[in-house]
Order: structure tokens, then sequence, then C-alpha cells
């Protein structure tokens, strides 16, 4: 242990950036040793593996997770620290990074962990609102329908590798698309109706920098609720680009609407929440006001 008497749960993912974490970590890990930390490795080759190592540390007591990979390792590390005072540091080092994005992180990876390193050391935090689906937390975006019939399909392909997988799931679902019913049940009130898909935002962004839910405040203690109602395909790749601006929701089949609790119900679709499966649908989504502490984030 250092002189402080503090240590540091520094969890890495190998594979994120194409093995550019398991790199980066020995940069995050001499970060924290130059303002008197001891950090501990915390390695795992998957996302379950991921999860109780970090549970692990915070059971323990450890001053902070600090997460260095992508939206996938940021998402292991939340199942642990969300709803607890342990903070959460992110090092970049993904594809998607979009909870960095979305908080006013560094995107550089070693001003990430400087800045979360000079945070700990002062007790600097931020306090940010998480959404909780079942026993699942998420920081980001919740969504069903469309877009996450693609990553499903997407995940399934063992060819091509890469972004390419996404090319090819988004032709192969836009050749099957169809809208969807979905019962939508907003604080209490509900409506039936017909979807391309349905975003349910903590923070605005998601897929890597894709601007869905323009308006979302992780400091609110609500979600923003983006409806893509029935559309054609046509319009759905022409709206596409939209997203990069967030204007998409000035289209015509675009609704938006805020809520704290958000309930989903429509046969045989699944909820994924920060690029990752969280729930088949029937499910709901809770807004938990200050449920994630940050360091090294845009106060």
């Amino acid at each position: 242990m250092s002189t402080f008497g503090a240590d540091v749960s520094v969890l890495v993912s190998p594979a994120a950036g194409r093995g550019r974490g398991a790199v980066l970590a020995v940069e995050v890990l001499a970060a924290f040793r130059e303002v008197g930390f001891d950090p501990e490795v915390l390695p795992a080759d998957s996302g379950a593996e991921a999860e109780r190592q970090a549970a692990k540390a915070v059971a323990a007591g450890t001053r902070a997770v600090v997460a260095v990979g992508g939206d996938g390792t940021v998402h292991a590390a939340l199942q642990a620290v969300a709803g607890t005072t342990t903070p959460l540091a992110m090092i970049p080092a993904g594809t998607g990074n979009d909870l960095v994005r979305a908080l006013g992180a560094p995107r550089d990876p070693l001003a990430a962990a400087r800045a979360a390193a000079e945070d700990l050391m002062a007790g600097t935090t931020r306090t940010v609102d998480a959404g909780r689906t079942g026993d699942r937390w998420w920081a980001t975006v919740l969504c069903c329908g469309f877009d996450s019939a693609v990553t499903d399909r997407a995940n399934r392909l063992r060819w091509p590798r890469g972004r390419r997988r996404y090319d090819v799931a988004v032709l192969a679902e836009l050749a099957r698309l169809r809208p969807r019913e979905l019962t939508l049940v907003l604080d209490g009130e509900s409506q039936t109706l017909p979807i391309t898909m349905v975003a349910v935002g903590n923070t605005a962004w998601y897929g890597g920098g894709m601007k869905i839910c323009p308006g979302a405040d992780p400091g609110d203690g609500l979600f923003d609720v983006t409806v893509v109602g029935a559309t054609t395909r046509l319009e759905l790749i022409r709206t596409k680009p939209l997203l990069t601006s967030g204007t998409h929701v000035d289209h015509p089949s675009v609704s938006v609407f805020r809520a704290a609790r958000v309930e989903l119900s429509s046969p045989g679709a699944t909820a994924y929440a920060d690029g990752e499966p969280v729930a088949p649908l029937p499910t709901v989504a809770e807004c938990i006001a200050g449920a994630l502490t940050v360091v090294g984030a845009g106060r």
C-alpha cells in the first residue's frame, strides 16, 4: 500500500480497441501511482468475470473502480459501483466511449487517467443518474426495436469481423423491416403504438456517437424517450445521418417524451442498454437519481 493507504482497482479489457486496453493499462497504473495510489489490476477475459472482479473489489472497500476499455467495460464496472459511493473512472480505449462523451471526460486515455487520479486524491467527485432494468444498471441509452434487432443479429454473425458486421446486420434488418406494435407506459400513462424503435436515454449518445436522445440530461432524474414511429426503409435510411447532430427529432415520425419510469412491452423484442442485452420485453426502466459517482469527468 502507498503512504496514503489508498488503493484503486483497475478493470482492464484486453479486447477493447483490438488490444489497446491492455497496452494502456501500464500508463494508467503509472498515472495513479504518480499521485500516491497503489493500484491493483483486475484483468478479465469476459464481461461476467469483469463484473465479478469489480463487485469483489467494491465489497473489499476499494477507493475507486477504473474501467480501461470501451462501453462494455464501463457497463461491467457499473454493475458493481452503481448504487454505492464507490466512484467510477473511465479510461476510453474502445470504439464507442459514449458515456465518456456524455459526461465530458477527457477523450485522451492518459489525460483521462490523470484527471481521475487527481480528482480521487482531492476528493472531488460528481454524481449522475443511472438507469436500472431489473437487476441490471446502465448509464447511456436503452433501446428496443430496429437498432436492438441489428445489434442482436450482429452478435450472432461470425463474418465479417469488426464494424462491418453491423453494416451487414443493418442491411439484413432493413430487408425485413416492419413496424412493431409496442405498449409504452410513461410514469403510469399508457399508449400502444406502431414503432420502428424506441430509445430511453439517460444520456444523449449511443452506438459510438449517435445523438439519439439529444435533450437527455444525466442529472435531472428523468429519461428522454425518443420514439421513431412506423416508417419506410427509405425514410429510415434518410434519417439515419441526422442522428449525428440529433436533428432527427424534428422529423414528423419522431416523438420525444420525458419520464422517470418507462415500461416497454412488445412480444419477441429484447432491450439493449450500453450496447449490451439487458432484458427481454416486457420490462421496466427506472431512472435512479444520483446513483452513480464518477471521477475525472466534467463538472
